[in-house]
């Protein structure tokens, strides 16, 4: 199967020898950031750093003139990414032999949040979670939609992974985060991610439903949940909790804004793009599910874009709900973590990769090359030169 790592810029950009150091690994093909969130990356091997601190969600390039006068717009980055630092990486990479796509992470911004409280999600408790931009709001939806299209289209690129494409909810690792003392399980996360921005008080009319007394059902629901029950079944839990016709009401706006939100995203990158350029979204086959993986419907999903990349550290089991959806030539990229100390399992890469074949994959996501050890990348190059 066809590989690719995901790298950062500055993980190539003053490292003279990352470039033959990745194609060495044995894989065909890199999904370098060109938008990203903000994080604290090692770099074990660079000759200039050991510890990178990308201080807010920035794009890695310079912004284009299309976002001259508008209050929503990318911010460049600072001193971690200066210039066009994906640029400059992108050609490195493709100097040695491999192909380059775009890695943009799109509704995950806290400095947006920061700056403009009004795009966040608002909780049922008026709770603004500044990380997660409420993709239902008309300003903020072009605004994704347009960094998609600049974002992905990067000069050279042949394709584009688009991550956060979706609803982003409360579970977010945030700075010295301290959100795990009460389990939420899968119903508690969807009650919490419900969000009540004007936008979405109006959606929710749309569907029948007042938004204050929802607000009010959501924050009765979660009172069980406070006190410590462990009942979660996922989806029936929520129905149990909220009532199955106001659960599924909830679900009907979410889903639809969602499913449009990634049509118009995906129709403007291919209309920036050239031809055969390849659109890929990374996804999550629940579609109430938040996050970086965004939840879809399968067999919508894989009508618009040109396939995923599902998560499979762990197991493969996401991977079925698209392998059947999935039309002839559709790409279904299994996303393996090959980081040990970020739980992943290199040694077992041949393994987990021939799994993931069995269960429909047609391509292999290896995260991270620039975060993983020696020891890690030596796993890794002995699995792909078994293949």
């Amino acid at each position: 199967m066809r590989a690719s790592a995901f790298v950062y810029p500055w993980d190539v950009t003053g490292d003279p020898e990352a470039p033959a150091r990745i194609a060495g690994l044995g894989v065909e093909q890199v999904t370098l950031a060109a938008a990203y969130h903000s994080t604290r990356a090692l770099t074990p091997r660079h000759p200039r750093h050991r510890i990178v601190t990308a201080e807010y969600a920035a794009v890695l390039y310079p912004p284009g003139d299309r976002w001259a006068g508008r209050g929503l717009r990318p911010y460049p980055a600072g001193r971690w990414a200066p210039g066009d630092a994906y640029g400059e990486a992108a050609e490195a990479l493709a100097a040695a032999g491999l192909e380059v796509h775009t890695w943009v992470v799109l509704a995950h911004n806290s400095r947006l949040g920061a700056e403009h409280p009004d795009t966040s999600v608002v909780n049922a408790y008026g709770d603004r979670y500044p990380w997660a931009p409420c993709i239902a709001q008309p300003a903020t939806r072009a605004y994704l939609v347009d960094l998609a299209a600049e974002a992905a289209v990067r000069p050279g690129a042949r394709g584009t992974e688009l991550e956060s494409l979706g609803w982003y909810g409360l579970q977010h690792l945030h700075a010295h985060d301290k959100t795990a003392g009460v389990g939420l399980g899968d119903a508690g996360q969807y009650l919490m991610s419900l969000c009540f921005c004007p936008s979405c008080r109006a959606g929710y009319g749309v569907h029948g439903l007042a938004a204050d007394a929802l607000a009010a059902a959501v924050r009765e629901a979660l009172e069980p949940l406070w006190r410590g029950a462990a009942d979660d079944e996922g989806w029936p839990t929520v129905e149990k909790l909220l009532g199955k016709d106001t659960a599924t009401a909830t679900r009907a706006w979410r889903e639809s804004t969602a499913r449009t939100l990634q049509e118009e995203a995906v129709a403007a990158v291919r209309a920036a793009a050239p031809d055969g350029f390849q659109v890929l979204l990374h996804a999550d086959p629940v579609p109430y599910h938040c996050g970086a993986n965004a939840g879809v419907d399968p067999a919508h999903i894989l009508s618009v874009a040109d396939g995923v990349v599902v998560p499979c550290t762990g197991g493969t089991a996401l991977l079925t709900p698209f392998a059947g959806q999935a039309r002839e030539g559709a790409v279904l990229a299994a996303n393996l973590t090959v980081v040990s100390g970020m739980g992943g399992s290199p040694g077992t890469l041949a393994a987990d990769a021939a799994r993931a074949r069995a269960d429909g994959a047609t391509e292999l996501r290896l995260y991270h090359a620039g975060l993983a050890s020696d020891g890690d990348l030596a796993a890794v190059r002995e699995a792909l030169a078994a293949r």
